[in-house]
């Protein structure tokens, strides 16, 4: 389904327990992160946000290992039930949109290892799920992040707002998607039982 969301559940989570959402704005010289704790689509809670550097002078092995060290640090603490990243597609920089792919891919081995869901979202289903409009613009996205999250400021950096933004627009869509896991587990007891 190319352009499309796509989450996949791995492991059930406990009832009653608030769903964690790991939000990732992927970079190698900066990788932004979000994580959020979701009651309901109204009760979102920041957790923590901020923003994995690497020294753009060292070796892209070195910067990518040390993107991994700081990614699995980060999934081991909060473990998240999801991990929500951004799909950004280059039409003209090669180079950054090779970068930015080796960085997602870091993160979505780390979090299919750790059994959280992972979606990927565009630039567009990010700003209409939080800013009610795809052409929003980075300033009315942060607002509404910093609105819906209840903040007293925007958040900095603008990496950690954006990664805020995409955790935001996966609680926006998971209580569709886990419905829709909880059917597909519910048919296929019932034709077990059968």
């Amino acid at each position: 389904m190319f352009g499309q969301s796509r989450a996949t559940s791995v492991a059930p989570r406990a009832p009653g327990r608030p769903y964690t959402v790991l939000g990732i704005d992927p970079g190698l010289t900066r990788c932004g992160y979000a994580v959020v704790s979701m009651v309901s689509a109204q009760q979102i809670q920041p957790v923590s946000m901020g923003v994995i550097r690497t020294d753009r002078t060292h070796e892209l092995a070195d910067r990518l290992a040390q993107l991994h060290v700081d990614m699995e640090a980060i999934l081991a603490e909060f473990q998240p039930d999801a991990v929500a990243i951004e799909r950004v597609f280059f039409q003209n920089n090669v180079r950054t949109a090779m970068s930015v792919g080796q960085a997602s891919g870091v993160v979505i081995a780390l979090a299919r290892r750790d059994g959280c869901a992972v979606a990927h979202y565009t630039p567009s289903q990010i700003k209409d799920a939080v800013a009610g409009w795809g052409g929003a613009d980075k300033m009315q996205v942060q607002k509404m992040v910093q609105a819906r999250l209840g903040l007293s400021t925007i958040p900095k950096p603008a990496d950690a707002a954006d990664a805020a933004a995409i955790a935001l627009c996966h609680c926006s869509c998971a209580p569709f998607v886990l419905r829709h896991e909880e059917a597909i587990a519910f048919r296929a007891q019932q034709a077990v039982k059968q």
